[in-house]
């Protein structure tokens, strides 16, 4: 497929490995009522990374491999971690520039809104030697990326040679892309009715159990790349029948209600343009080796 990748910009973007944060009380009110305190967002998660399952975990919004956020202060209405929120894009390179592991390079795997970070994926040496606090610098590339002669199909959040490795055809007008899931805009939660889904995600509901049985979500992993069907995202995330949504699910299950794996945006059409084809090897993981499918180094946990 043609696209506008040549004249795409590609520009540095940075943050800091964030640590976890969590309330004084260290509290979480779950969907049954009950208080429970368990891991979150944020630091750096050596047993999690994308390809592994997204449910399971005693956790709540955990974050694969390491999370990123700029602290800089805000400069009036502009914000160096909203720049880095939304020019990142899945399957850009970033690189340890501080610290022990500095040169060890990473992939960027989703972002996760409220918390607003940015994901990121490095093999296992290069975990034992970060540390929060070390500076990461992305290479942003793939805002504004577009697939010619399929105007419609808005592309966000994406880098360019991801694109190219992913399984998709042209077919009669319309794109057909390999996905492991089908997933109802019904059961899409937390993060719906934002103005743009340029960064952030919006999270499955796996809370009603004949939902989840019905659509085959109890396996759904870190990284799986997943259809939402009656999802426009084109300005904001919204319900609109016919429409198509294909993203990348990013974080961990939650116990609070409205949430779960969150899924950030990579392509959506208002009218049906995108054709979902049931692939179960349809993850990042896998597509970019990364995650559970890097090589695996001697003594390595991967």
């Amino acid at each position: 497929m043609k696209t506008n990748a040549e004249r795409l910009v590609m520009l540095s973007v940075i943050g800091k490995v964030s640590s976890p944060a969590m309330a004084e009380t260290g509290y979480r009110i779950g969907s049954t009522g009950r208080p429970v305190i368990l891991p979150g967002t944020g630091g750096i998660t050596y047993n999690m990374k994308v390809g592994h399952p997204a449910c399971g975990w005693v956790a709540d919004h955990v974050e694969p491999c390491v999370s990123v956020k700029n602290m800089s202060p805000r400069e009036g209405t502009r914000s160096a971690n909203a720049a880095l929120n939304i020019l990142s894009c899945i399957g850009n390179t970033a690189t340890v520039i501080s610290g022990d592991a500095k040169g060890a390079k990473g992939v960027v795997t989703g972002k996760h809104g409220g918390i607003e970070h940015v994901l990121v994926d490095f093999d296992d040496g290069a975990l034992d030697k970060l540390a929060i606090g070390d500076s990461v610098l992305v290479k942003a590339c793939g805002t504004g990326l577009k697939i010619e002669e399929f105007d419609e199909v808005r592309v966000m959040n994406l880098d360019p040679a991801l694109l190219d490795k992913m399984k998709i055809d042209p077919v009669k007008g319309k794109l057909e892309i390999a996905v492991s899931h089908v997933i109802p805009a019904a059961m899409m939660g937390s993060g719906i009715g934002k103005i743009h889904a340029h960064s952030g995600d919006y999270d499955i509901q796996l809370l009603d159990k004949k939902s989840v049985a019905k659509y085959g979500l109890a396996d759904i992993r870190l990284g799986d790349v997943v259809a939402i069907k009656d999802a426009d995202n084109t300005y904001g995330r919204m319900y609109r029948k016919g429409a198509i949504t294909i993203g990348v699910v990013v974080h961990s299950d939650c116990v609070i209600s409205g949430h779960g794996p969150g899924v950030t945006t990579i392509f959506t059409h208002p009218r049906g343009g995108i054709i979902p084809r049931i692939d179960a090897k349809a993850n990042i993981a896998g597509i970019l080796g990364i995650g559970i499918h890097r090589k695996k180094a001697k003594g390595g946990r991967n």
